[in-house]
């Protein structure tokens, strides 16, 4: 069956009728999942069931689950994580309690079906980044964030789930939140590249990536990345990164347009997948109409990608716990 070029989300904790017939007949790639959407572990396990039942196949299902402020399982049922940026200040081994606190993530995911996480994120850490995206950063410096998201990645990988790396290609420089407005960098092109790209190209072999919602106006003033054809050409032939694209949440209002037009924009910018969270009714079927079905190319990025999926490696989960914490003392 013809699968259609988007992600989408769902409504409360567990699917109602309409949702079943719906996502059995738009067959979207993958679905994601928010706060509304999760209660205790038992209650997730039938939701990621049933997302899976509605389209009677093991699809992928994504989170962001971070650690810090973007974090959608929490305490009691989860563990809470320090932001990123503060663990990789405070950690005595940064890059040791990256992996161990991946790792760990990883173990919760998996446990209740899921089985793609969005993160690492290689954006960098500038005077000027919002504070909506400072303390889930890792750092200023390309070679250490590069380690640190590569390490995030592995331990992901090692717990069964899938990474996605965020923001591509690049968000540091944005001193707006793009999920409320748009960010413009007027920044040189060849600094752009040296620095801000820098991270993702030195990743560039990683199986899926996400967009920014911002504006490089050295290379397409026009528009986002996520629409720019100018961007997604730097992204895949300058940059490298030949993974499946998926953009971030189309319904951020960074983006203009009706939310078919910024599927549709998307989609024809050159992103393989339309994401949409907010798991309204209405907004749904305006994006798969607008988003089609998925190309070749970018179904063959998708198998290449869902070929990562592997059973955990064991781990002591009581040990790794007191390591993390003997870290950060």
């Amino acid at each position: 069956m013809v699968q259609s070029a988007t992600i989408l989300g769902c409504e409360g904790l567990a699917l109602t009728s309409w949702e079943k017939a719906f996502f059995r007949e738009a067959n979207p790639f993958g679905f994601i999942l928010f706060a509304r959407n999760i209660d205790t572990p038992e209650q997730l396990r039938h939701l990621t069931s049933a997302l899976r039942e509605a389209v009677g196949r093991q699809a992928p299902i994504l989170i962001d689950q971070e650690g810090g402020r973007v974090q959608r399982m929490r305490s009691p049922h989860w563990r809470e994580y320090l932001p990123a940026l503060d663990q990789m200040t405070r950690a005595n081994d940064p890059m040791r309690a990256q992996w161990v606190r991946n790792r760990l993530i990883a173990k919760e995911l998996f446990d209740v079906g899921i089985d793609v996480n969005c993160a690492p994120l290689a954006d960098l850490v500038e005077d000027e980044t919002h504070l909506v995206l400072r303390n889930r950063l890792y750092g200023a410096d390309v070679e250490p964030v590069v380690d640190a998201a590569r390490i995030c990645a592995d331990a992901f990988l090692a717990g069964g789930v899938l990474p996605v790396l965020k923001h591509i290609p690049g968000y540091g420089r944005a001193c707006v939140d793009s999920h409320k407005d748009l960010p413009t960098v007027a920044v040189a092109r060849y600094d752009l590249v040296t620095r801000d790209f820098a991270p993702f190209k030195a990743l560039n072999d990683m199986a899926m990536g996400m967009t920014a919602h911002i504006v490089f106006s050295d290379i397409d003033p026009k528009a986002p990345a996520t629409t720019s054809p100018k961007m997604m050409q730097l992204i895949r032939e300058d940059i490298g990164f030949d993974g499946l694209l998926m953009t971030d949440d189309i319904s951020m209002e960074a983006l203009s347009g009706t939310i078919g037009q910024r599927a549709a924009a998307s989609i024809a910018a050159g992103c393989d997948i339309a994401l949409h969270c907010n798991g309204d009714a209405a907004e749904m079927e305006a994006v798969v109409a607008a988003s089609g079905a998925m190309i070749p190319a970018a179904e063959i990025r998708a198998e290449r990608a869902l070929a990562q999926r592997k059973t955990p490696e064991k781990i002591d989960i009581h040990a790794l716990v007191s390591e993390l914490e003997a870290l950060l003392a």
